[in-house]
């Protein structure tokens, strides 16, 4: 009764259009009170002691690097360098959108931000070289969306503390994927342009493309120090964001000099304001978390797939429409402290590999920023673009369907995952 309560509270104050992260502290804190013998006290001190851990450090310094980078020309110039090595194909300049949107998000760590960033910029040229609005919009509003598995993502951060797994295996383990989903974006847009009659142009020389990689070098640095800094053994995750922000701000205001002393107290409120609210529901979902587990249910869960004699074949399918259907309605933070819990059990005693997973459960989350009524991307995309949500969703369907297909590949194919984890840290 006490959890058909629980949930039954959460899903009753979503429909009433309560915030996520309220709805799960008052679901949580309802329930304990009327069908537990725990102390009220207890959900305080766990949403202290959730949000005690040197590991979620790292995501308002990544949300201030990456608001640092955006706010400057960082994406105009890693534009630039994108257009001079696939501008030239048929399909182009949206494939330059895409290969900017990949590098984007590893300087950004955020999907949102990586629509932005190039979408303001790449929509409208796109639309002026002879492309239809619809194409210009799908094709960024769905590669927008590799910012949640490229690192340095704040998803996988909040996965591996929720299960306690290694920020850096998870991060190793979502560049081959994110670059793998990249490459099939700019594969069916390169189809799809020939198929529309866009031709190849003259390819840009040697010159322009160094001198484009110069000119972006300053802000793709930041992927060395994220990345490099890792696994040479200089920086935890954690530090890594510190320096990274550190760095973001000098590029920006003293090498690029985009970004004005007025402005420099903004970016740090905006940063600080999205910080929050993912502490926020991080604190709240790990509350919730919490009562499922005193509650028995994720061992309930696991011993009912077992007895259900599930493999690991038929759960991962199982996991893919729980998460793709949540993923429609909650913010992915949010889903992770809720799902991952559940699910993390049963995926162990199946012998399924718990980095394996955290990709699993990312790729679903970046699927759930193209749906509505909770796509964030799709928000971002209209906005910018003037459509609808309608007609952005209609846009969209080409590359979210690749997306679909790509999430299959990495659920049966571990490898694309594992890959390089298992060079850097064997396996």
């Amino acid at each position: 009764m006490d959890i058909i309560s629980l949930f039954g509270f959460l899903v009753l104050f979503l429909l009433m259009g309560i915030p996520i992260a309220v709805s799960l502290g008052l679901s949580t804190t309802i329930t304990m009170i009327l069908f537990t013998n725990q102390p009220s006290l207890i959900i305080a001190q766990k949403m202290f002691t959730s949000l005690d851990k040197f590991a979620l450090m790292a995501i308002p310094l990544f949300i201030l690097a990456g608001n640092f980078l955006s706010q400057g020309g960082a994406a105009k110039r890693i534009i630039n360098f994108a257009r001079s090595i696939v501008g030239h194909l048929p399909g182009g300049l949206p494939m330059s959108a895409i290969f900017a949107c990949i590098i984007f998000a590893a300087v950004s760590g955020s999907s949102p931000a990586t629509v932005a960033a190039i979408g303001s910029i790449m929509m409208g040229a796109i639309k002026e070289d002879g492309y239809s609005t619809r194409f210009s919009v799908g094709s960024i509003v769905c590669s927008g969306s590799l910012g949640i598995i490229i690192p340095p993502s704040i998803v996988l951060i909040v996965y591996g503390v929720t299960v306690d797994q290694s920020i850096g295996k998870l991060f190793m383990a979502g560049l081959v994927p994110g670059i793998f989903l990249g490459t099939m974006l700019m594969l069916v847009t390169y189809f799809a342009a020939v198929k529309n009659g866009h031709k190849r142009t003259k390819m840009a020389p040697f010159s322009e493309v160094w001198k484009t990689f110069k000119e972006a070098s300053w802000g793709l640095f930041v992927i060395v120090i994220v990345i490099g800094g890792i696994y040479g053994g200089i920086f935890t995750p954690t530090e890594a964001a510190a320096v990274s922000a550190v760095y973001g701000f000098f590029v920006v205001k003293f090498i690029y000099g985009d970004l004005k002393w007025k402005q420099i107290p903004e970016v740090i409120k905006a940063s600080a304001s999205t910080a929050a609210m993912v502490m926020f529901i991080i604190a709240n979902a790990m509350g919730f978390a919490y009562l499922l587990t005193i509650q028995q249910i994720p061992q309930d869960l696991a011993q009912w797939i077992i007895d259900m004699d599930f493999g690991p074949v038929m759960f991962l399918v199982f996991v893919n429409i729980m998460l793709l259907i949540a993923g429609n309605f909650m913010e992915p933070s949010s889903l992770i402290m809720i799902i991952a819990p559940l699910i993390f059990p049963v995926a162990m005693k199946l012998g399924i590999d718990p980095i394996h997973l955290g990709v699993i459960i990312t790729v679903n989350m970046e699927v759930g920023m193209l749906t509505p009524p909770v796509g964030l991307n799709l928000f971002v995309a209209s906005g910018i673009s003037g459509l609808n949500i309608q007609e952005v969703i209609r846009a969209s369907l080409p590359w979210f369907f690749v997306l679909i297909i790509g999430l299959l590949a990495i659920t049966y194919i571990p490898q694309i995952s594992l890959f390089l984890p298992n060079i850097l840290y064997g396996g």
